[in-house]
């Protein structure tokens, strides 16, 4: 099953990225770039998630054959 999960990233002042979502209580991933910061965003989500499945069943959407997805390139 996949889960869609929104994530607020910002650049901190230290240069590094910050990653919180209001879609998991408790998710908060910090890395060097983006695609670090995403990736360890999702090793949390998904170990946040194992937890709370113990405990209550989550009611966050699943992906359908359509979904809007934003991607950052540099130039």
């Amino acid at each position: 099953m996949e889960l869609k999960i929104d994530l607020h990233i910002e650049k901190l002042p230290e240069g590094m990225y910050l990653a919180t979502s209001d879609s998991i209580q408790g998710l908060v991933a910090q890395g060097r770039t983006i695609a670090e910061t995403l990736e360890i965003a999702r090793d949390i989500a998904k170990k946040l998630l194992e937890a709370q499945e113990e405990v209550n069943k989550t009611t966050l959407p699943e992906f359908g054959d359509q979904f809007d997805h934003s991607i950052v390139i540099a130039v």
